[in-house]
């Protein structure tokens, strides 16, 4: 490397308390449960060694309570960004599944029309673009040390593809970003040099929700600013 190294740890917030199993999205009110803010100690003592210098989270609930513990352990306060929010979808406040709710009412097919985009939500390029703006103002915060920023699965896994040069649309189901997990980007001045993944909490989370048998670490190719 030969500029000045900087990591951004973006975290998924932890498991949340939803009992009526509703797609929450940006709505608030919604609180880790009990099981998620253990994953947020977790998280925090995982990280409680590290460099960190800057924690920011999204505005929502969960992401806030996920980021606390990790600010507190480092003496920090938790900023917040818009730009880390979840991602935007119409079906926000209903059940969502095949034959059980949302999608089984034919006012709701229209929305299903272009996975690409996708027509059911915010598209992925400006998640794209709010994200890297989060990303580097992370960075910008920290330089020469380390940031955390808590977002959303859709919004990191979204970004992720974008800097290792995968197409944004994707299935749902093969995510590899996991209650409580980071998906760390590492900085060569304003370059990003590779990017990791790992679950700390990995032994936390209910089976059905992980994705393959380990978490693995990647590379990514170098972005510019």
């Amino acid at each position: 490397m030969s500029g000045e190294t900087t990591v951004v740890h973006v975290v998924r917030h932890g498991e949340v308390h939803n009992p009526d199993g509703v797609l929450y999205g940006r709505r608030t009110g919604y609180h880790l449960s009990e099981l998620g803010r253990q994953m947020a100690d977790r998280v925090a003592e995982h990280l409680a060694g590290r460099d960190i210098a800057y924690v920011v989270s999204s505005p929502l609930e969960r992401a806030q309570e996920t980021a606390t513990p990790i600010a507190k352990s480092h003496g920090l306060d938790v900023a917040t960004d818009e730009r880390l929010i979840e991602a935007a979808n119409v079906f926000e406040g209903k059940t969502f599944g095949v034959g059980d709710g949302a999608l089984r009412r034919p006012s709701n097919w229209k929305h299903l029309t272009n996975p690409f985009q996708p027509s059911w939500g915010e598209p992925y390029i400006e998640q794209v673009v709010r994200m890297m703006g989060a990303l580097h103002a992370a960075r910008d915060a920290a330089r020469g040390q380390e940031a955390v920023a808590v977002s959303h699965q859709l919004p990191i896994w979204t970004l992720r593809s974008f800097v290792e040069r995968r197409r944004l649309w994707h299935d749902p189901r093969k995510r590899q970003c996991t209650l409580a997990s980071l998906t760390s980007f590492t900085f060569d001045g304003d370059k990003i040099v590779s990017v990791t993944y790992s679950e700390p909490a990995r032994d936390l989370v209910p089976a059905h929700l992980l994705v393959g048998a380990k978490p693995v670490k990647g590379k990514a190719k170098a972005f510019g600013a």
